[in-house]
């Protein structure tokens, strides 16, 4: 059934509803994963990212008695041809909103490939493995799996703020964030690290029109040098005032210099950096189908999965 039960409604979101969408998020996250795993800042990220508008893009549902059981969102920042189909609804109560809401977020799709001037246009979905609700709404809709994605996460408890001392020739340092020439170097270990993978290319401008705002903990952002050349970048994202947990949101190393523990060393730098600003958790998201198998890397600095989650896609 596409239909809202008898009374229910659907309206755009607001800033002003980040709280009660947060409230939504975490009930979907306690009922998937045992715990919350979102916070507010990445509510408001979703809601304001580039290539999404609150008025045309994202949707609300809203039970007979005015309470917020769905929301949808697409997300692709980069305006490329690859879109991702969020649903969340509330767990029991709100499953009467998931199909509707995914029918009018895929419809929108639709309009959203031609107004990005794309004739093909490849949308994913993300669910774990035990939203069988969710996974079969993706499948009636004609997703089909595509691979997996782990939830990585560490306990920083007893992790020295000293990081060890980096293999020979290798320096590992703070990026210095005040410095465009450094940030053009940074991003762009990071756009050609990924050239491998499925990683979705970003411009200069628009990265850095990302990172250039309130809260961007650049004290826990690493750059490694060999022979005064980066070649590798960490890049952090705060977890949020909810967990406090320090987020790897980015590891990059060249090609050429893999395999000499460039990775490793900006790990635990950005470990060390973590504990010592009071970080009780460290995670990140890995791409278990990553050609360079990352995962082997966080598994041996002591990191292991939180969760899975399956990644389904369809073109429109």
């Amino acid at each position: 059934m596409t239909e809202l039960p008898h009374g229910w409604t659907t309206r755009r979101p607001t800033l002003d509803d980040v709280p009660a969408i947060l409230e939504l998020v975490h009930a979907s996250d306690v009922a998937a994963v045992g715990e919350p795993d979102y916070t507010a800042d990445d509510v408001r990220d979703d809601l304001t990212t580039p290539h999404t508008d609150l008025d045309r893009d994202c949707w609300l549902a809203l039970d007979d008695s005015g309470k917020i059981v769905g929301w949808a969102f697409p997300g692709n920042s980069t305006g490329g041809a690859r879109d991702m189909a969020n649903v969340y609804f509330w767990p029991g109560d709100g499953r009467s909103a998931l199909k509707p809401l995914l029918a009018l977020l895929m419809d929108r799709m639709r309009e959203r490939a031609a107004e990005l001037g794309h004739s093909t246009y490849e949308v994913r979905a993300g669910a774990i493995p035990g939203e069988t609700e969710l996974i079969e709404a993706l499948t009636g809709a004609g997703f089909v799996f595509l691979k997996q994605f782990a939830r990585m996460q560490m306990s920083l408890d007893g992790v020295s703020p000293v990081a060890p001392e980096p293999p020979a020739g290798v320096t590992v340092r703070p990026v210095r964030s005040g410095d465009e020439a450094e940030l053009r170097a940074f991003h762009a270990v990071i756009e050609e690290s990924f050239t491998d993978s499925d990683h979705r290319a970003m411009p200069f401008e628009g990265w850095q029109a990302k990172i250039n705002r309130p809260g961007t903990p650049f004290g826990e952002w690493f750059v490694a040098e060999v022979d005064g050349r980066v070649v590798g970048a960490l890049q952090s994202s705060d977890g949020g005032e909810d967990s406090r947990e320090g987020w790897v949101k980015g590891l990059a190393v060249l090609r050429t210099y893999r395999k000499r523990g460039v990775g490793e060393a900006l790990l635990r730098r950005a470990f060390a950096t973590y504990a010592g600003n009071g970080r009780p958790k460290a995670g990140l998201g890995v791409d278990l189908a990553n050609p360079t198998d990352a995962a082997s890397l966080y598994f041996k600095v002591g990191m292991t999965p939180l969760y899975r989650a399956n990644i389904y896609r369809t073109e429109v």
